[in-house]
């Protein structure tokens, strides 16, 4: 035993030095990883940190993976002290999953939380398919379901028996986009990546350090669809189901050209978007993005994304304040400084709460949010 406690101890003094080598090395020779790199700016301008919106805002677009078991008044709590008034969790799946989420919803917090419902697409060769879902998703609907979440991974990875790549715009899914626009219920879509995943991971790309952290979301394109494909296979889709509304997720991936989102949404009328996990892109720009906020304020919505209560002080500081050269929460999502947006008042009434209302109907009905809707 006193062997292998020796043995452990060199062990350890042995790492301490080569760490302590390590940090000289850096240090005599000025050397560093891009991920280490956070200095501390010197820059003396206004800084204003906002950890509760001006405005109640409805959050459409969050996840919430344990909804079935969930305690949900912790969740409640963090809500309230950030003035959200309503959370929609994209992540209802189908089946007991779903029936267990509202049935958590129901019994505990039926006026603070929607859900969406979820398909398989790859069952897309099933002789029923069409018919399976077009119930499914009624079905959903009559207990509680306020729309339908379209994953990333249609018109990316999901693939039929054959082992096609399924398309957004494959006519199978017509019944899909057919039935949402009969119940009246929004489809919110994410399509595609930003389009930085398919350039090469080099020095010129400026999403390369999320490609270092998370090599999985490289879009090889000699083995992926293009970006442009997979856009247009969307657009498609949209042009061909006027009657559905659809939420195209993430500023459609084109929160870095927004005379092109602006076209995109001039063109379609039964599309709007919402701003979750694409705040970077808006805070690098503030004077072209306000502008695009104040033109487009009734066809955005609010969004998150990931659930993490601080990381929502950032949004409230983009939308609210004209703040300068301040840090987004995620140095992979935009390795640059942000700024302040400082949205008029009616402005943000509508992208915290006021275009929800517009689109949610049971929202719009129920008592509770009476004191919103002024």
């Amino acid at each position: 035993m006193t062997k292998y406690l020796k043995l452990l101890s060199l062990i350890i003094i042995f790492t301490v030095t080569i760490y302590y080598c390590i940090d000289i090395i850096q240090y005599k020779y000025n050397l560093m990883d891009i991920e280490d790199y956070d200095p501390i700016s010197t820059l003396k301008v206004d800084e204003n940190i906002i950890t509760r919106s001006k405005y109640p805002f409805i959050d459409v677009h969050n996840h919430q993976f344990d909804m079935p078991l969930k305690d949900l008044t912790q969740l409640v709590q963090e809500m309230d002290s950030l003035n959200m008034a309503f959370m929609v969790n994209l992540s209802g799946f189908r089946g007991i999953y779903f029936d267990k989420s509202i049935q958590n919803i129901n019994e505990n917090y039926p006026n603070r939380f929607g859900l969406f419902i979820n398909i398989d697409f790859e069952k897309i060769d099933d002789k029923d398919f069409g018919n399976n879902n077009t119930e499914l998703i009624r079905n959903a609907v009559r207990d509680g379901a306020m729309g339908l979440k379209i994953y990333k991974s249609l018109g990316l990875d999901d693939k039929d028996k054959y082992g096609n790549r399924i398309k957004i715009n494959d006519p199978r899914l017509k019944p899909i986009w057919e039935i949402c626009g009969e119940l009246n219920i929004p489809v919110l879509i994410h399509s595609g990546e930003p389009e930085s995943f398919w350039k090469p991971k080099d020095k010129l790309n400026e999403r390369w350090l999320e490609l270092k952290q998370k090599p999985g979301r490289y879009r090889d394109p000699n083995k992926n669809p293009s970006f442009e494909e997979v856009l247009s296979e969307q657009h498609d889709m949209f042009r061909e189901n006027q009657n559905t509304t659809f939420i195209n997720a993430h500023l459609g991936w084109m929160g870095n050209d927004l005379d092109r989102l602006s076209e995109h949404l001039d063109n379609n009328d039964n599309v709007i978007t919402e701003i979750g996990a694409v705040l970077a892109e808006l805070g690098r720009q503030p004077r072209r993005a306000r502008k695009f906020m104040i033109d487009y304020q009734d066809r955005i919505l609010f969004g998150k994304d990931s659930y993490n209560m601080s990381e929502y002080y950032t949004y409230f500081r983009v939308l609210e304040t004209d703040d300068e050269y301040f840090d987004y929460y995620r140095k992979r999502h935009g390795n640059w400084k942000i700024y302040g947006l400082k949205l008029p008042d009616s402005t943000l009434k509508k992208i915290y709460y006021k275009n929800a209302l517009n689109l949610f109907p049971r929202l719009k009905e129920n008592n509770i949010f009476n004191h919103l809707n002024e």
